[in-house]
């Protein structure tokens, strides 16, 4: 199992140094061979079990709180077999990190976004503190009851991306899926020594803004999909934090709730064959240059994946403020009545 450690300091004896020093070198050449790179944006978990000494397993949760209880099971009276009751714990040296500190609220021309991108500096901070270093092999982990928990993960695997983290991959499935095989789990929480990871400029060509959207919606060169469920596409709901009814005009429809499949367990992303059928029969082309967005910028982070990761669509970019900054902005909208 990886583990986070502190060090602590002590003054060498004389004539030590260099010794130390070649030591250090030999452990660090070590590390490097130990060293291991994510085979794809999806790991399963029987990957992530042979190599749990070798990555950084980022526990990322909406409620901390189910993260250092043991999970709750019961048994059929009848069959005997043993079912879960409630999920717990988490995956042996996996490090919590609480989804409501991944986003952030900005001021954009004087308004103030919630829910967007953190600034370069704040999400360093984050990801130092759950002890990432330079290169480090990360797998994401959610709870992995449906999409919505899998587009956490998504959007965590996002942010890393924009901000140059490249060896990072999610676990298909999630914690549920862990379970479901008896593998181990514990509820310590573990001791996490302070990364040393530099987030980097940020890739803007995985980004659209505002006006990104607006100059797509007008030359029609770059299509616009949702990834909400249908109702607030069409304008019959919404969240509060959206001030509109409705759908960007000409966006078309890719609901979230299709991407993964959880029939034998844990939510599963589909295969990418069906994934690209699904895209085309709701009229999208998966290799066209595409802005993927939602409410917040959480479930189009999961239409990203699918499009950017797993299709292999690198024109394909998130935005951000997605509903809530397009609304707040006053831009127009379209419902089910407008037929566009």
């Amino acid at each position: 199992m990886r583990t986070h450690t502190g060090s602590r300091r002590r003054d060498a004896p004389p004539g030590t140094l260099a010794r130390t020093a070649a030591a250090l070198l030999l452990l660090l050449a070590a590390g490097a061979a130990r060293a291991v790179a994510v085979p794809g944006p999806l790991v399963d978990t029987a990957w992530l079990a042979r190599h749990l000494d070798e990555v950084l397993v980022m526990d990322v949760r909406g409620d901390p709180r189910t993260y250092a209880i043991p999970p709750r099971w019961q048994r059929d009276p009848r069959s005997g077999r043993r079912f879960l009751v409630q999920l717990g714990g988490h995956i042996p040296g996996a490090v919590l990190v609480e989804y409501k500190r991944v986003r952030a609220e900005r001021v954009i021309d004087g308004r103030r976004v919630q829910k967007m991108l953190p600034p370069r500096a704040a999400f360093e901070k984050l990801m130092r503190g759950a002890g990432l270093d330079p290169g480090e092999a990360v797998v994401i982990v959610t709870e992995g009851y449906g999409p919505g928990d899998m587009t956490i993960a998504t959007r965590v695997y996002w942010q890393l991306k924009y901000y140059g983290h490249d060896n990072v991959a999610i676990l298909d499935g999630g914690l549920l899926q862990w379970l479901l095989e008896g593998r181990p789990v514990e509820t310590a929480r573990p001791k996490v020594q302070t990364g040393r990871w530099k987030a980097g400029a940020g890739r803007r060509e995985l980004l659209a803004t505002s006006e990104d959207v607006a100059q797509a919606m007008k030359a029609g060169d770059v299509q616009l999909v949702d990834n909400r469920a249908l109702a607030q596409y069409f304008g019959l709901g919404k969240p509060p934090y959206v001030y509109a009814h409705g759908h960007i005009p000409g966006a078309k429809a890719f609901p979230n709730e299709l991407f993964v499949s959880g029939e034998q367990g844990g939510a599963r992303f589909l295969p990418p064959e069906r994934l690209r059928a699904l895209a085309r029969r709701l009229g999208i082309d998966p290799e066209r240059p595409t802005i993927t967005y939602c409410n917040s910028g959480h479930l189009a982070s999961g239409g990203w994946f699918v499009l950017h990761e797993l299709l292999g669509n690198r024109k394909a970019r998130l935005y951000d403020g997605s509903m809530h900054e397009w609304t707040l902005e006053g831009r127009p909208v379209a419902t089910v009545e407008d037929g566009r």
